[in-house]
């Protein structure tokens, strides 16, 4: 038998197309891409997810930021280090608190920040290119009630 009659008659693995799986190749697929879209910015995906958390939130601790970008306390004190010495953030003490500091994003934090907005743009509209507004705005609501549904703070 021929090598292309043994292949042809190989038997086809179904590929996975349970919603779980779909979503964690999404995510690895799209943290590799963030990586490359963001490298001409000088940030990382982490920093770029943390300035997004201080625009919409506001002033946060070390901790609620570890939460709200999904690292440890400790990767997120790391993280802080190296955007505080960048400019990008500030620390000051929180006034009702005198041992938590609270950390806020900058005007050059913002600047870098809006920078990089262009490019993940760029990358959403590649990703949903077959999506018009009411699409996206139905799925990015149905993707945060997920995130809800599996988490105890959600979004």
């Amino acid at each position: 038998m021929s090598t292309l009659k043994k292949l042809s008659a190989a038997p086809t693995t179904p590929k996975p197309t349970s919603l779980a799986y779909l979503v964690g190749r999404l995510d690895h697929i799209l943290k590799q891409r963030l990586r490359e879209s963001l490298a001409p910015c000088g940030l990382s995906v982490p920093q770029y997810t943390a300035l997004s958390v201080f625009r919409a939130h506001g002033a946060l601790s070390n901790a609620q930021l570890a939460a709200r970008t999904m690292t440890s306390p400790q990767s997120a004190n790391e993280m802080v280090k190296q955007m505080e010495a960048k400019g990008w953030i500030a620390r000051t003490p929180d006034p009702a608190h005198g041992r938590i500091i609270q950390i806020s994003l900058t005007a050059s934090g913002q600047a870098a920040l809006d920078e990089c907005d262009a490019h993940v743009a760029e990358l959403e509209r590649l990703m949903f290119a077959d999506l018009d507004e009411a699409a996206r705005a139905a799925l990015q609501a149905q993707l945060r009630a997920a995130v809800r549904a599996l988490s105890v703070q959600g979004l």
